[in-house]
């Protein structure tokens, strides 16, 4: 057997995955609470431990880890024009697998300063202007930074013709500090690889040490990634395929946690119907959006708040017995409903989010009158005709009708603005594998693809 250690460091749960290369078969998951605040492998060897031992022990050809520990990757960004660069920034940051805690555009104020210093981000992302554009900004920003009363790692993307100098001003007080290629070479065109590639580094390089996960790294081969982009990665492959494997096509995951709740869409999204006309900045590929005040435990007051009164008429429940639930999940954030009113707060919890979380991800569409008649204007994708939405996530995992769940996703004749998908197929990641078949990726990317591909099952 050639057994495969894959490992996921989550905010909540350590989640383990062995499987057997040889055959293509999972040998077995688990997963125990996540021990940051004391040694990280405490429970990774908790989890690991509930999965059955070979006589002859484990003899892993392969082990590899991602992470959204202590918090995950969190970053903030700034650029110049909010709609443009700063928007380049921000899903350049999202691509990485970041945790984006604020976008900052144009000139940084005093008060943006101290949100940078409360804050602390592990990374700071420095944009502005295209090149051959505005460089006033960018360097203006970088002096700004340099007199933070803090040392950070910064990745600067902006106007190549003053990215050199940014960085220099930088290193008075930051380090690391990289350059990377603008992520917005020319008005309306996004080049975000670099800098995801640039985050991405400083964080094996630097951000796994800070937070204490160096420990593991004793144990593991490393840690690859932040555990979003492992799924994001993953739902490339999947889509995608590999070599004469083939992919499921055009897809979008949904992956409902603790703390956030992110949507990955792998997918076109150009208009499905005539005569409508695209607006804003091009969309990704393969794209990604994480909304922290949607997730099910640590974040779930916001939820709630989030929701408004659909939460309380989709239960039929007053305000009383929603508080009641919620102070069960903020006492104990890894508790598990023990009885069926608890499940059914928790379904429809799971529901809110799912459908608040795909709302932001989708594109919209709206009518302008012209004095030539009606037009149609598109700005962001639409999913409309996407055929595949797959879920993965605690909740859904553990209740017995995560299909209702996962409808939460479906377009809603009551807010036709919003191009949500309409006629699916609903998947599940049943033994919770994306994380880990994104980091299998890196290594055996066709075996990761069939393996996704028996495990991930239709509802």
């Amino acid at each position: 057997m050639q057994a495969v250690l894959l490992i996921d460091f989550g905010s909540t749960y350590t989640k383990v995955t062995v499987v057997d290369l040889d055959s293509e078969e999972i040998v077995g998951t688990a997963r125990a609470g996540t021990t940051i605040e004391t040694n990280i492998m405490d429970g990774l060897n908790k989890a690991l431990a509930e999965i059955p031992e070979p006589s002859g022990g484990w003899n892993f050809v392969r082990k590899l880890a991602c992470s959204s520990a202590a918090g995950g990757l969190k970053m903030m960004a700034s650029g110049l024009v909010k709609e443009l660069t700063a928007e380049a920034a921000r899903r350049a940051a999202l691509g990485a697998g970041a945790r984006l805690l604020e976008v900052f555009s144009y000139e940084l104020t005093a008060q943006d300063l101290e949100k940078i210093i409360a804050a602390k981000p592990d990374i700071f992302l420095l944009a502005g202007g295209t090149d051959g554009g505005n460089k006033e900004i960018l360097l203006k920003n970088a002096e700004l930074l340099s007199t933070l009363p803090i040392s950070l790692p910064v990745v600067v993307a902006g106007n190549k013709a003053a990215a050199v100098q940014a960085a220099d001003l930088l290193r008075q007080r930051h380090a690391p500090v990289v350059v990377a290629d603008n992520v917005m070479p020319d008005l309306g065109v996004l080049a975000v690889d670099s800098a995801r590639m640039a985050i991405r580094d400083i964080f094996l390089s630097h951000i796994v040490h800070a937070k204490g996960l160096d420990k593991a790294e004793e144990f593991l081969e490393r840690i690859m990634m932040p555990t979003p982009a492992a799924v994001l990665s993953a739902a490339e492959l999947l889509a995608e395929g590999s070599g004469s494997e083939r992919g499921l096509g055009e897809l979008m995951i949904v992956d409902v946690g603790g703390a956030t709740t992110d949507v990955h869409s792998i997918a076109k999204g150009d208009p499905s119907k005539p005569s409508v006309t695209l607006k804003g900045l091009p969309e990704p590929f393969a794209k990604r959006t994480v909304e922290g005040d949607l997730g099910m435990r640590y974040s779930s007051e916001a939820l709630v708040e989030a929701s408004g009164r659909r939460l309380y008429d989709y239960l039929g429940w007053t305000d009383e017995q929603v508080a009641s639930q919620l102070g069960l999940f903020k006492e104990n954030p890894w508790r598990i409903p023990q009885t069926e009113e608890e499940a059914e707060f928790d379904a429809a919890m799971g529901r809110m989010a799912v459908g608040l979380a795909v709302d932001r991800h989708v594109g919209t569409i709206e009518v302008i009158y012209t004095p030539f008649g009606a037009t149609y204007v598109q700005r962001g994708k639409d999913l409309t005709p996407l055929p595949v939405v797959i879920g993965t996530g605690g909740v859904l995992l553990h209740h017995p009708n995560a299909l209702k769940i996962l409808k939460g996703s479906l377009f809603d004749s009551a807010e036709p603005t919003l191009l949500k998908p309409q006629k699916p197929r609903f998947y599940l990641d049943k033994d919770y594998i994306l994380a880990a078949m994104g980091l299998l990726r890196e290594v055996a990317p066709q075996a990761a693809l069939r393996m996704m591909k028996k495990y991930v099952v239709e509802l």
